[in-house]
């Protein structure tokens, strides 16, 4: 600086008028300049210019254009038409597809864009690279194919206006668009600066001309704000997923075969297309769907967990193996503070396949099993996170007995049923199965066992203090984890599993929850044979306990063969009067009672109340419920009168003994009820049942089987007191619940249906009354056999239905059948057997001609 201040100058310099001209020629240029500018600004204000071809734009850069979509998007119809819809709807929006990796968003996202091009939209692809300034200049570039003029976007790269503000001022003017935004997994660093994406004052807005549709692993509404749609994936089901195999390996087996693997996939478009691509490769070891199944149980981490050289450091290669795919969000959780979030993972990985008590997340489980600081707000923090990301889902809870055999019953909590729901935590299968596989055998696994199956038995011990119903809710989600629990538990420690699972399966007996109680009675049976053998008393004891609750499960068969098995070896070890071995037989007869052999059933009830009398004493508990158990069979025989005197006492003994609200006592009351009705002491039933029903409702709850029971013979007696359509009312809403808490074939279900299709013939709709006996007809021939009085019953009731559409030849064949049969079955003199003789009397009279009409309706059929 200092050399050329004191050098010479140039001789020019030194003239002024040619400095002066120069100068002047500087802004005569500058001023044409300047007006040029503004001129072509006018030609072209915002939102007037035509839209640059997405080619042009695109030749500088990486390309904007949507993926190809390879195959078929199967089972996303309701998906892709809600987004149909929103493209092609008045105005614009914002719409977030989200869930957890692996789900197919993106793929959705491409079909939706893919349909709105060949609509006339234009269409834009932003993919998200976790670069808010990248994201700028991707929108800026597809404002400018939607025309937004080259001067605005000058004025925002010299800082006159903001950038994003000019960018969505013209997206708003501007119809007609679809911009997606790809992978949008870290939101809150999408900005511009720290603008939060619900704020709607950055990159992400809903107010737009046209529609924004962002993908992204993110499920919480907060993060999007109120004015975002959110449309959360769900696996595929079971057809769609076998679909989307087929057509990556058409030749690998059946439909069958094919949704078979796809439940097993748990409906995930990754493990799907992972599946499907290794079994179109000809060289693959595995060639067909049900191979590829069966390998995975012991093939899991080479089938879908491999590890893949470039998945540590490159994304987009981690989104396309299944192993890696939820590495992405479990990191950004811990960059974001989560902690926690992995091993709350990886901890919940190592439960069954089926939900968690929330309350078993604690943090003294999280310390014990990995070692690390854990508080309660930590623990909810990395649950809360896990959920935001998709990997983690809670399960309503919707009230007892959601979903059936295995999955529901009573006593689950929920509207109206007196106990509060309980929060439940539950992994996506291949999420589990994936990340059970990561972990670090035999550590940290073992130890991270050990303190969950302490932290299970301290559950059981809570659930089994519990006051009432209060601890059935849990008792019936802890269930599932209790079989594992004993098969881990060592010869020192075995004893006490077993204690822990028969605790609970007493709870499930007390809560009438027969599917979780079959699981665990299955497992304790196979355990303690296996370490004490078959003639131990505690394996007998077990075998009692599993035959009961098939019975409960309309098994009844099943368990008649354990509980003969039981009263001979009992006899043998324990000898013919010890009150185990009155039991085994008492269960026997009970077993008997069900399959219909009522006759045989009442002679070793009798016999039963003998022997506990002279054993037990006349007021025990076991005698008061022998004496019970023969008054039912007796009322089943017909012997009605007898059967109401035993009832009776039974229910005065009950009440003095067990209490009025004991199960006993209720099943007393229901029974003399039940034999009142048979007498036609209808008001008196009615009564009895509509206190019967009032008190298990409350102790019980109201979706109980045994509260079921009381509601379906209340419902029997107002059809035989007239009130049918209040009877067709109740039993349509008892079908449900039994359909829901008992399965469809279970015999209480098949009792229910054959109730409404009686009440509905006695209403005039005869047709449909005989199709659904016809139904029941062949439902109880396959569950309860062809001889079964019940069937029997059906058989009757559906000669009715016949006779009263007039079809009085049928009537009378199939009356004439039912008639031979009951007399085989129940003998000559039973009420049933009258009853099928009188129908048959009945038909044979409507058959003989109009002309006698005048007398065979004085004939009224027997129901």
């Amino acid at each position: 600086m200092t050399n050329y201040v004191t050098a010479e100058l140039p001789g020019w310099a030194e003239n002024t008028v040619v400095v002066w001209s120069v100068f002047g020629a500087l802004v005569v240029v500058s001023l044409g300049l300047f007006f040029w500018e503004r001129r072509l600004a006018a030609v072209a204000p915002d939102g007037g210019g035509r839209a640059v071809p997405l080619g042009r734009i695109a030749a500088g850069g990486h390309s904007m254009d949507p993926p190809a979509v390879s195959a078929r998007v199967r089972g996303r119809e309701a998906e892709l038409e809600r987004l149909g819809g929103l493209v092609r709807g008045p105005g614009g929006g914002m719409v977030v597809v989200c869930g957890v990796g692996g789900l197919g968003k993106t793929t959705l996202a491409a079909e939706a864009a893919a349909r709105a091009r060949a609509e006339g939209r234009v269409v834009v692809w932003v993919r998200w690279r976790d670069d808010p300034a990248q994201l700028g200049q991707d929108f800026a570039r597809a404002a400018h194919v939607l025309g937004l003029a080259e001067s605005r976007l000058e004025e925002a790269r010299t800082g006159r206006v903001s950038l994003v503000d000019a960018v969505w001022e013209h997206l708003a003017a501007v119809e007609g668009w679809v911009i997606v935004v790809d992978n949008v997994d870290t939101p809150g660093r999408v900005g511009p600066g720290s603008e939060p994406p619900a704020g709607y004052r950055g990159w992400l807005r809903p107010y737009g001309g046209g529609v924004l549709l962002v993908t992204s692993r993110d499920t919480s509404a907060q993060t999007w704000g109120p004015d975002a749609g959110l449309l959360r994936l769900q696996p595929l089901a079971g057809d769609a997923g076998g679909a989307v195999l087929l057509d990556a390996a058409p030749r690998a087996g059946t439909e069958a075969e094919a949704e078979a693997l796809a439940v097993r996939l748990g409906g995930l478009p990754l493990g799907l297309n992972a599946a499907g691509t290794y079994l179109s490769v000809p060289t693959s070891r595995l060639r067909t769907f049900a191979a590829y199944r069966r390998a995975l149980e012991a093939e899991f981490g080479d089938l879908l967990g491999a590890e893949h050289p470039g998945a540590g450091s490159d994304p987009d290669i981690a989104r396309r193996v299944v192993r890696h795919t939820w590495d992405l969000s479990l990191d950004q959780l811990h960059g974001d503070g989560y902690v926690l979030a992995r091993p709350v993972l990886q901890l919940l990985a190592l439960f069954e396949a089926a939900p968690v008590p929330r309350s078993l997340m604690t943090p003294e489980l999280v310390t014990g099993a990995t070692g690390l600081p854990a508080t309660a707000a930590a623990v909810d923090a990395a649950l809360a996170g896990l959920h935001q990301y998709g990997l983690l889902y809670t399960p309503e809870a919707t009230g007892p007995g959601n979903g059936g055999p295995g999955n529901g019953g009573p006593g689950n909590g929920g509207p109206g049923d007196g106990v509060l729901p309980v929060s439940r935590l539950q992994l996506h299968p291949l999420v589990r199965d994936v990340t059970a596989h990561s972990l670090t055998r035999p550590e940290p696994t073992d130890t991270w066992l050990a303190a969950l199956d302490d932290h299970l038995a301290q559950a059981v011990g809570a659930v089994t203090g519990m006051p009432g119903r209060t601890g059935w809710p849990t008792a019936r989600l802890l269930a599932p984890h209790l079989p594992a629990h004993l098969d881990r538990s060592t010869q020192h420690d075995f004893t006490t599993a077993v204690g822990t699972l028969d605790d609970l399966a007493h709870v499930l007996n007390n809560a009438g929850a027969a599917p979780e109680e079959l699981l665990l009675r299955r497992s304790v049976l196979v355990a303690v044979t296996g370490h004490l053998g078959a003639g131990h008393l505690d394996t007998l004891d077990a075998r009692n306990n599993l035959a009961n609750t098939l019975n409960q499960l309309g098994e009844h068969r099943q368990a008649a063969d354990l509980h003969r098995r039981n009263v001979t070896d009992r006899e043998r070890v324990l000898g013919p009067d010890h009150p185990d071995t009155l039991g085994s037989r008492h269960n026997v007869a009970n077993t008997l009672n069900h399959l219909g052999q009522h006759r045989q059933a009442a002679d070793l009830h009798q016999r039963n109340v003998t022997d506990r009398e002279r054993v037990l004493g006349p007021d025990h508990p076991d005698t008061v419920g022998s004496r019970n158990a023969l008054a039912v069979a007796l009322n089943h025989l017909g012997q009605h009168q007898q059967a109401a005197g035993i009832h009776r006492e039974t229910l005065a003994a009950a009440e003095r003994i067990l209490g009025f609200d004991h199960m006993e006592t209720l099943s007393s009351r229901n029974n003399l009820a039940n034999a009142l009705q048979s007498l036609g002491e209808l008001q008196q039933a009615a009564g009895l049942y509509g206190e019967t029903l009032v008190v298990t409702e409350r102790v019980l709850g109201p979706d109980h089987p045994a509260t079921l029971i009381s509601r379906n013979n209340l419902a029997n007696t107002l059809h035989r007191l007239g009130e049918h359509q209040q009877a067709a009312g109740l039993h349509r809403e008892i079908i449900a619940d039994r359909e829901r808490i008992l399965g469809p074939d279970h015999p209480d279900t098949l009792a229910s249906r054959n109730n409404l299709a009686t009440v509905l013939n006695q209403l005039g709709e005869h047709q449909q009354a005989a199709g659904l006996h016809r139904e029941i007809i062949a439902d109880r021939e396959r569950v309860l056999g062809p001889d079964h009085p019940a069937t029997l019953g059906s058989r009757n009731n559906l000669a009715t239905a016949l006779s009263d559409l007039g079809d009085y030849q049928q009537a009378a064949d199939l009356d004439r059948e039912t008639l031979a049969d009951r007399e085989r079955v129940l003998g000559p003199d039973h009420p049933d057997t009258l009853a099928s003789r009188n129908n048959l009397a009945h038909a044979r009279a409507r058959l003989a001609g109009a002309g006698r009409r005048r007398w065979w309706w004085q004939l009224p059929r027997r129901r």
